[in-house]
């Protein structure tokens, strides 16, 4: 019988090893490559880089996605429009997407943060406006502080910024860990995050409207490879840390800067985060939008440009953007993704290994 139960578990990890691989290499086929490799110093970051043309009124744009997610997110939100307009860099983080991981320094922001600041470097990029989505957004305010020369402007959207109750959701914590972290990528991961992929989009995007392309559009099963969970996790649960000993610092940054934020963000608490970093760097312009979920970039994608534009210099009201964009969205009776029902984390066989599923 002892024998019979080990051959079964052996059996059940390859089969569950191969069809991880043989996922990862569809998910790979379905979204390869969409930019080029660039060398920052013995790994390769994969980017979009897009030139300017000669009626460019902005300044150049370096966008940086959230956890869990790749640069095709924010091609899909703004190349389209502002192509032509500014210079555009759209970055997969170090160990996301198709972008190599890099040395032990880039599980951390500051770390991927001087990644960054070396890819720009390569790409002739002296100084950007710098847009940070989610945990994307720790990233700009470490590029900030570190390599201050090499920001011209700082536009956060529902950003990651300061320490949160609660803690991380237990998959992290299951998948960092040195031996066990390994093998439940590898047999968990994939199966797991095929099964829950759009119900996590969803979250991600509620109360707002679910583009039912998003997840194609998006390439985020990209996150299930095991590497890259592996990698995604590891950024996740090193963030809490590194938050606590970082934010004391954001005071120091001088950059002009618009933090754009809905009130209904189910994935990053906005009174946590935004409102305390508004607080934090002075001078800076808090646009808090009512019925907006955790993701601005894409339900207010005309505003996000505005705050480019108003941080290149151009005249704009986002106050008022914002409340004409209230009033649209409340004049629209159909609720076709309501949120949660409540804010209480949830349990551990409601959350989802995919996304950030609980407040933070």
């Amino acid at each position: 019988m002892t024998v019979f139960i080990l051959i079964t578990l052996a059996a059940a990890i390859v089969c569950l090893v191969a069809f991880s691989w043989l996922q990862s290499r569809r998910i790979e086929r379905l979204y390869p490559p969409i930019g080029e490799f660039v060398d920052v110093g013995g790994y390769r970051l994969h980017v979009v880089h897009v030139p300017a043309e000669g009626t460019a009124d902005l300044p150049a744009i370096v966008f940086l996605h959230g956890a869990s997610g790749n640069l095709r997110d924010q091609v899909s939100a703004f190349r389209d429009g502002l192509e032509g307009r500014a210079e555009l860099l759209f970055v997969d983080r170090p160990g996301h997407g198709w972008s190599e991981r890099g040395g032990p320094q880039n599980a951390f922001p500051d770390g991927q943060a001087r990644a960054v600041a070396d890819l720009m470097d390569r790409k002739g990029i002296s100084k950007a406006l710098i847009v940070g989505h989610s945990f994307g957004g720790i990233i700009a305010a470490n590029l900030a502080l570190e390599r201050p020369h090499k920001v011209s402007g700082l536009l956060f959207l529902a950003t990651v910024s300061h320490p949160w109750p609660g803690g991380i959701d237990w998959h992290y914590h299951v998948a960092t860990a040195p031996v066990v972290g390994r093998l439940a990528t590898w047999l968990l991961a994939m199966p797991a995050g095929l099964l829950r992929i759009e119900r996590a989009a969803r979250c991600v995007f509620s109360p707002n409207r679910y583009p039912p392309d998003y997840l194609a559009r998006s390439a985020t099963a990209l996150v299930l490879r095991p590497w890259t969970f592996r990698h995604n996790a590891h950024d996740v649960a090193n963030l809490y840390d590194h938050i606590v000993s970082v934010s004391p610092r954001y005071a120091e940054i001088d950059k002009p800067t618009i933090i754009v934020t809905g009130d209904s963000d189910f994935v990053v608490s906005p009174e946590i985060h935004s409102s305390a970093l508004s607080g934090a760097i002075a001078g800076s312009e808090l646009v808090r939008i009512r019925g907006v979920g955790h993701k601005p970039d894409y339900v207010a994608t005309d505003l996000c440009i505005a705050a480019m534009e108003k941080l290149g210099g151009l005249e704009t009201d986002l106050a008022a953007m914002a409340r004409r964009l209230e009033q649209l969205l409340a004049s629209d009776t159909e609720m076709s993704n309501p949120p949660p029902a409540s804010r209480r984390r949830s349990s551990a066989a409601d959350q989802i290994p995919v996304m950030p599923s609980d407040p933070i």
